[in-house]
């Protein structure tokens, strides 16, 4: 794979941080009922909840399959279907996961917008097939009409986390995964990460969490949530298989510095109890929130442990209201609010 060049950041493209003004969030209706066995209808109750708490701040574009799949969602979706803040696009899809398969946005010093369309592989090549996945960025960014760059490399947003300011947090165990990009060392992904999203610093993680088949991506771990403030997940109890990675990650935390010589402001986030299907363990994490420009899409379990989390994430992302939403079904397809959705930052 070739990367376009002059790359974004040759051109003064960035990546903005999620909590940056949004034009809008876009994702692809879930769908597959293979990723959700028995309980898909669940799964869009829960997406339904989420596009209607969306749509008074900003809007939602959806990705259907045809006619027939937009008028279903239609129906899910009630009267909020007819706003003019939800935008329907028949671009048919492999599965739901917006964050992984869709463009990334970038945006110059002129606030002028480009997408950058990586290339996805199904997470290493697990779930043939995903052609139709491959090709939505493009559309993202044809249907936008914006210039599109070509990243050269396999990578799913959800690997990627930035602040805004030139910093970029990720995991070895996704992105050095020899599932993903075998040709290129870790020098060459630092760098083609620097120049596709703007960024001077490369943050690098260790291992996810326990049932994650993305191979540990970082939305379900560590996120910024300002400049120089993150909030990672913690598992407590030394029993549970998340407390090691999880300290881990937490001691690399503790001795990053951003490129000025300041070190992160780390608030810890609680893990939910564990959350399983069949004795599987399930990838359930309060860490997979979704940023909106009112909202912040908070997946929740039944638990006790969700007020917990909701309150810190409240005092972490003030002026937004923290909207805990059920995803106990919702995770049986892997994932939660934001792997669902992909911001498209405010042009000018």
């Amino acid at each position: 794979m070739t990367m376009t060049r002059p790359a974004p950041a040759e051109l003064g493209y960035a990546m903005p941080a999620e909590w940056a003004p949004h034009q809008a969030t876009w994702i692809s209706w879930p769908h597959n009922p293979e990723t959700w066995p028995g309980c898909l209808p669940a799964a869009e109750t829960a997406m339904v909840a989420a596009v209607k708490m969306l749509a008074s701040g900003e809007t939602v574009r959806i990705n259907v399959l045809d006619p027939d799949h937009e008028a279903h969602v239609r129906g899910l979706l009630g009267s909020v279907a007819d706003s003019p803040a939800v935008v329907f696009h028949q671009v048919p899809t492999n599965d739901a996961w917006c964050r992984d398969h869709g463009a990334i946005f970038v945006r110059d010093g002129k606030g002028r917008l480009a997408a950058v369309d990586c290339g996805f592989n199904a997470w290493g090549g697990k779930y043939p097939p995903w052609d139709r996945d491959d090709a939505v960025a493009a559309r993202m960014a044809e249907i936008l009409e914006l210039p599109r760059f070509e990243g050269g490399m396999i990578l799913e947003g959800g690997s990627i986390d930035v602040n805004g300011g030139g910093a970029l947090l990720t995991t070895e165990q996704c992105l050095l995964n020899p599932n993903r990009n075998p040709g290129l060392s870790r020098a060459d992904i630092e760098e083609r990460l620097q120049l596709l999203f703007g960024v001077r610093q490369v943050l690098w993680l260790g291992d996810g969490i326990i049932g994650d088949d993305t191979d540990g991506h970082v939305d379900d771990i560590t996120r910024f949530v300002g400049h120089d403030r993150v909030i990672t997940v913690v598992e407590p109890d030394p029993a549970d298989p998340n407390h090691a990675p999880l300290a881990d990650n937490l001691e690399r935390l503790r001795s990053m510095r951003l490129a000025d010589g300041r070190p992160l402001r780390i608030i810890e986030l609680p893990m939910p109890e564990p959350v399983e299907l069949d004795g599987a363990r399930l990838p359930a994490s309060y860490g997979n929130f979704y940023i909106g420009n009112e909202v912040v899409l908070m997946p929740a379990f039944d638990q006790p442990r969700d007020e917990v989390a909701a309150r810190i994430l409240a005092r972490c992302l003030p002026g937004r209201r923290v909207i805990p939403i059920r995803a106990n079904e919702l995770v049986v397809g892997l994932g939660a609010f934001h792997c669902l959705t992909q911001q498209v930052p405010a042009a000018g």
